[in-house]
């Protein structure tokens, strides 16, 4: 029972959440204006999205009054600097450099001349970009990728590009000063009168009276809710001090509303109603305490203040300016030299504070609770019931430096099995994930002395544990695994061990169709070592491959295609993942033919009449996802506007997929423009495809979701998921490891899921059952998660 003083210490630290995010808000808010950046604003992004319709209205209107005559002189003379920019664009452009120069700290910023000459330049240069484009676009291309992400800004990224294609003769000819004002102040026009949120106006300046753009009163009503809007959603989510309340019929979690604003019990989902059970799920896992692992804050502290980076772990890192030459006022070449040096660390600089930004963040969290005794996260569920931890740091599905810092609050004594989980630990997060648990824990018996050493003296030991695939979890596996087991001077553990599904879509697939043959594959059925469907798909595809190809296609190139085809990736997101595979692997460019060729042999081709290696290695899933596609898109067709199911843990599932009525044109420098016609984004009409494409996903991510929710109900220890993974306490894994296999049997085997599922969407024909597997059999599973 909570006392007084814990729950008012708890009211406190939260409404610090709430003063830190509105400090926050604000600074940001700060920074982009002092920087000439208030597009970037939340009033600015805000406002743009609702001003854009208008302006490319306002456009679209005086341009047909062009071509009747009545448009006036002043703009069929500009008009023809428009002919290669589409009025989203123009629109974009002009309400981007209109915000950034109006609410701008600089002095005369707001200038009527100045703002127009700005928005005329950054037009003349989004064309300049696009005829460089069409002129010439593989030296484009190859300057974007040499110097694109080494800039610090949007003007030096098209200096750049320009200095390049003049080294080319690709040359540009200059609309003229005078012409970008025309056209910026004509824009200007549009924005204010089609809006009415911007006005010229007239300010007397000593003797000189100039003109300004400036804002609306109307404006500055909207800009104002906005920023109160804010406010209101922009307290920071942390860790809680105390176990968070419990969902019920009224909201869990934090224990002030303010803070819990944005928070719902489901994402973005549509309101289902959910019940007893996944709350009660819901409720479980955020009552499990953590605290911080002494050891790995004390490594990444001593790492953040030296600038070191390790893996994730990204601390700022300061290169120092070149010193300036002593003849710098006299010699140009000097000055040319000294600027050019300084722009590049200026932009490695820039870089490394991007970078870091993470890492930052986390260090921050574990100055706040390096003197807490235990801590809590508040959960939440995605609209098909995967869960979510609400804070964004120190939880158990950060980056691997983050999870590194976290310890379950309550140990647990040590004993025989404890110490091979451990173990197992410490091989995995090295880089044995793939090999036999009995090859794992030999290899740590075989390094016992690097093992100790490492968790000894981790600082001088660096250059030995960064190797690992997983440094941070490794580092913290390496100094459990030492005092408990090595040295013995500590009795209880606490380091959460992870365990994780074998390509977790194939197993979901292999259950509902009863697959054996994909269910073995993928650590289904018993075996003496680790299946790999990945190396057995690669096997299967090169025969069919021309004998030049084949030596490119082994396991890790069509990993990410065999993991993701599931999911329902199409040929098109296959084709990368492969060209960029046997790119990074082999350094070798496969030909666009080659590429279609490997595809096909892959996934298959009907109208070529190629099966593929998937369709031969797992049939059964194959089959499975085509008639779920197949029957959504009668469904639809019949005229259903949305699809629901009810999982076996019995979360309902909502799946409204509407069509946006939205258009977005990429700028050269200035990125994308949205037009948003609707203000919710959606119209009132069925994205068909769109269903088709993500059911079986989101079909195989509600039943991951379920059988971790049902084997969490049945276990009585600290635990943590991470979608398809689930993390204990050393001493509690054996146990875990049966319940979760054992869950997987009663929702495959006590009940015809699929079926079930067929008739909660009212599927026209009977789902494809191949049958063979007895889904008791997973008891027995070693690798089902390992």
């Amino acid at each position: 029972m909570l006392t007084e003083a814990q729950v008012q210490e708890q009211v406190d630290f939260e409404r610090e959440c709430i003063r830190l995010g509105l400090e926050k808000l604000h600074k940001q808010t700060y920074q982009v204006e002092s920087k000439d950046y208030a597009s970037a604003s939340v009033y600015g992004c805000a406002s743009i999205a609702t001003l854009i319709p208008l302006v490319v209205d306002r456009i679209e209107k005086t341009t047909n009054r062009l071509y009747k005559g009545q448009a006036g002189a002043a703009f069929a003379e500009i008009h023809q600097y428009l002919k290669d920019v589409e009025p989203l664009a123009a629109a974009g452009i002009a309400c981007k450099i209109i915000f950034d120069k109006v609410f701008s700290f600089k002095p005369d910023a707001s200038l009527a001349v100045k703002v127009a000459e700005a928005v005329g330049t950054a037009l003349e240069q989004e064309c300049q970009m696009r005829f460089y484009e069409a002129e010439c676009p593989g030296l484009l291309h190859t300057i974007k990728k040499n110097y694109w992400h080494s800039s610090c800004g949007t003007q030096q990224r098209f200096v750049t590009v320009r200095t390049m294609m003049n080294r080319n003769n690709i040359t540009w000819d200059s609309w003229g000063r005078a012409n970008r004002v025309k056209l910026g102040a004509w824009l200007i026009d549009c924005v204010c009168s089609g809006s009415g949120w911007f006005t010229r106006q007239t300010i007397q300046d000593g003797k000189k009276r100039k003109a300004h753009i400036v804002p609306t009163a109307e404006f500055m009503d909207i800009k104002d809710d906005v920023m109160a809007n804010a406010a209101d959603f922009s307290a920071i989510p942390l860790p809680m001090l105390v176990p968070p309340k419990d969902w019920t019929d009224e909201p869990g979690g934090y224990l002030l509303n303010e803070v819990m604003l944005g928070h719902d019990l489901v994402r973005r989902g549509q309101s289902c109603i959910q019940g007893d059970q996944p709350k009660e799920f819901l409720n479980k896992i955020q009552k499990v305490g953590f605290t911080l692992n002494k050891f790995t804050v004390e490594v990444a502290e001593h790492l953040f203040d030296k600038g070191i980076k390790v893996g994730k772990f990204v601390p700022i890192i300061e290169f120092e300016l070149p010193n300036k030459p002593l003849d710098i006022a006299t010699n140009e070449v000097a000055r040319q030299s000294y600027r050019r040096e300084a722009a590049e660390t200026m932009n490695k600089n820039a870089s490394s504070f991007k970078k870091s930004c993470r890492t930052r963040m986390t260090m921050e969290a574990v100055k706040k609770f390096k003197d807490k005794e235990v801590f809590y996260h508040p959960w939440s569920f995605d609209y098909r019931g995967r869960v979510y931890p609400i804070p964004s740091v120190l939880t158990p599905q950060d980056t691997d430096f983050g999870k590194s810092l976290l310890k379950f609050h309550r140990e647990a004594l040590m004993n025989e099995q404890a110490e091979e989980w451990l173990a197992f630990q410490v091989a995995t997060t090295w880089g044995l994930d793939k090999k036999s648990i009995r090859d794992r824990l030999n290899w740590v018996k075989d390094n016992i002395t690097f093992i100790s050493e490492i968790a000894k003296d981790p600082i001088d030991r660096l250059p030995d544990w960064e190797k690992a695939d997983e440094p941070w979890q490794f580092l913290a596996a390496c100094d459990e695994y030492y005092h408990c087991v090595i040295n013995c001077d500590r009795n209880y553990t606490s380091l959460p061990v992870a365990t994780d599904a074998t390509c977790s879509g194939l197993q979901i697939l292999a259950g509902l169709c009863r697959d054996a043959s994909t269910a073995k594959l993928v650590n289904v059925l018993p075996s003496d070592s680790p299946q790999d469907a990945y190396a057995t798909v690669a096997e299967a595809l090169k025969p069919n491959l021309p004998e030049h190809l084949r030596q490119y296609f082994n396991r890790s190139v069509v990993k990410r295609c065999v993991m993701t085809i599931p999911y329902n990736a199409k040929a098109h997101s296959n084709r990368g993942y492969i060209k960029k595979a046997i790119k990074e692997e082999f350094d070798y460019q496969i030909s666009p033919e080659d590429l279609t060729i490997a595809v096909d042999q892959l996934r298959g081709n009907e109208r070529k009449g190629i099966t593929g290696a998937m369709q031969r290695v797992v049939p059964g899933p194959m089959e499975v996802m085509e008639w779920i596609e197949t029957e959504v898109g009668k469904a639809i067709t019949r005229g259903a506007t949305e699809l629901e199911w009810v999982t076996p843990s019995g979360f309902v599932v909502g799946q409204r997929l509407m069509k946006k009525e939205t258009e977005r044109v990429q700028l050269q420098l200035l990125g994308s423009v949205l037009n948003t016609i609707v203000a919710t984004g959606d119209s009132d009409k069925v994205d068909k495809a769109h269903h088709k494409n993500a059911t079986a996903p989101n079909l195989i991510h509600s039943l991951d979701a379920s059988l971790l929710c049902l084997s969490t109900l049945r276990f009585d220890a600290p635990i943590a998921l991470i979608h398809d993974s689930v993390l204990c306490r050393a001493t509690d894994m054996n146990l875990l490891s049966t319940i979760v296999r054992e869950t997987y049997m009663h929702i495959f085997a006590e009940q015809d899921y699929l079926q079930s599922w067929a008739d909660q969407i009212g599927a026209e024909t009977k789902p494809p059952i191949i049958g063979d597997l007895e889904p008791s059999s997973v008891i027995e599973s070693t690798y089902f998660f390992c």
